[in-house]
Parts: C-alpha cells; sequence; structure tokens
C-alpha cells in the first residue's frame, strides 16, 4: 500500500541543527514515522530527545563543529557507533550574516560559506561514502532556501550559500543516482525561528512579507514534517535533484 512507502520503521537519519527551529521539527516528524535520529548540534543542547523516544523512537546527540572539517567524518562515524548504519541524511545547519553589501567583511562572509555550503558538502560526502559502502543506497535532503531563488537584501553570504545548496543538490545527484542515493533539497519560506526574528520583529518588513505570502502566515517547523518524510522515503525514489520549495505560496505570487 501507499503508505508503506512513507514508513521509516528502522531506518537511520543524521539531522544537523537539530536542537532548535527546523531541525527540531524534521527530526520529530521522521521519528513519527518510524526513523531513529542522529541529532548534531554545536552550541544548544537538543531538547527534543525526550519526546522522540516518548514517540517509541531512539535519538543520539553528537556535538560537533561543523566549520572544523576534522569532525565532519566523525559525525558519520558516531552514528554508525551508535546505531550501525546510516540510511538519511538532513543538512539543516544554517547560519546567517545581515551587513550592506558595501561593508560586508570577510569574516561575515567566510563564517557563513563554511557552515552553510563547504560543511554541507563534505556531510554529503561522508554520507554518501557510507551508503556506498553498505551497498544499500540513501537519502540526502539538503536546506535551502527562497534565497536559492532570490537575491534579498542584506545577506550577500546567505544568499551566495543558499544560491550554491540548490546547485550542488542538482550535481550530486546527477553523479549518485546511479549509486541508488537521492539527492534532494527542501526551501524553507519564511518561518518562524531564530534566524528569522529580526525579520519578524520588524515591523514594516514582517507586514511586508506576510502580504506577499498567500497563505498569509509565517511557516512554523511543523510545516517541513510531511516534506522531509517524503524525500526521506521510498515514495520519492524516482526523485533527484529536485529542491521542493515548501513556502505558503512566496514564489508563486
Amino acid at each position: 500500500m501507499i503508505r508503506d512507502a512513507f514508513n521509516l520503521q528502522g531506518k537511520v537519519a543524521v539531522v544537523t541543527g537539530c536542537a532548535t527551529g527546523l531541525g527540531q521539527g524534521m527530526s520529530l516528524g521522521l521519528a513519527e514515522a518510524g526513523a531513529l535520529i542522529a541529532g548534531v548540534y554545536n552550541k544548544s543542547t537538543p531538547t527534543c530527545g525526550d519526546e522522540i523516544t516518548s514517540l517509541g523512537s531512539r535519538f543520539v546527540g553528537i556535538k560537533a563543529d561543523l566549520a572544523d572539517l576534522a569532525q565532519i567524518e566523525k559525525v558519520v562515524e558516531a552514528t554508525v557507533e551508535a546505531y550501525g548504519r546510516v540510511d538519511i541524511l538532513i543538512n539543516n545547519a544554517g547560519i546567517i550574516r545581515r551587513q550592506p553589501a558595501l561593508e560586508f567583511t570577510r569574516k561575515n562572509w567566510d563564517d557563513v560559506l563554511d557552515i552553510n555550503l563547504r560543511a554541507l558538502f563534505f556531510l554529503c560526502q561522508a554520507a554518501a561514502k557510507r551508503f556506498v559502502l553498505q551497498k544499500s543506497g540513501g537519502k540526502i535532503i539538503n536546506i535551502a532556501s527562497m534565497l536559492s531563488f532570490q537575491g534579498g537584501i542584506l545577506v550577500p553570504s546567505y544568499t551566495a550559500s543558499k544560491s550554491g545548496v540548490m546547485g550542488l543538490t542538482r550535481e550530486l545527484a546527477c553523479e549518485w543516482a546511479s549509486e541508488n542515493i537521492n539527492v534532494n533539497g527542501i526551501a524553507p519560506g519564511y518561518m518562524a525561528t531564530e534566524n528569522t526574528r529580526a525579520l519578524q520583529e520588524d515591523p514594516v518588513r514582517s507586514k511586508d512579507i506576510l502580504k506577499r505570502i498567500p497563505a498569509n502566515r509565517w511557516g512554523q517547523p511543523d510545516d517541513l514534517r510531511g516534506a522531509v518524510v517524503f524525500l526521506a522515503s521510498s515514495a520519492s525514489d524516482y526523485i533527484n535533484g529536485h529542491t521542493l520549495a515548501v513556502d505558503g505560496g512566496w514564489l508563486c505570487r
């Protein structure tokens, strides 16, 4: 039956940036579908572990600074040590810096590209090597953005990184589809998370944003649960290199 195609029972999912916001919401969605979760975090300790175990799943927290390339392979190694395998990678960890382009600093550029694009690629690589070793195939889901499609303002490094995420998702899908590895993306719209707090609290910008969203509300982390389970499941086995917008209709305006 088709509902069985969405079942993730026994699958092992690595979710970066799991401590809050979108990462936490996706972790819970994957756990509800049966996946075992390896949650990667840096500064904020995840609080979703108890809720995940209450769903009958398992949660292992892995602390790692993804700006340090030496720690990236350890994420996959720690997951395999805990669960014996890896089946799904959700590249969600990301940061943003806001500054006019004429004043934008090299640090604000490098910090964002290091996490949002460099770390994402090398995590994809580490997971894919494991999938090939397991001869199991696998699912990689990269979290892109509306700014994968648009320019934005005051966020040059973020826009560059998220445009790169969408392009890299396509490239890796081309290389790895023959290994039964699906690489796809999700582009969240304007979501009510810590990354967008400055926009939410700006009465002019928030009003302008809501006017353009046909759904007439900010997105919530729960809004990504269906999309991430679909792309992590066998229901999406013939989808490769696609970035799915979950945006309340933002891009269709």
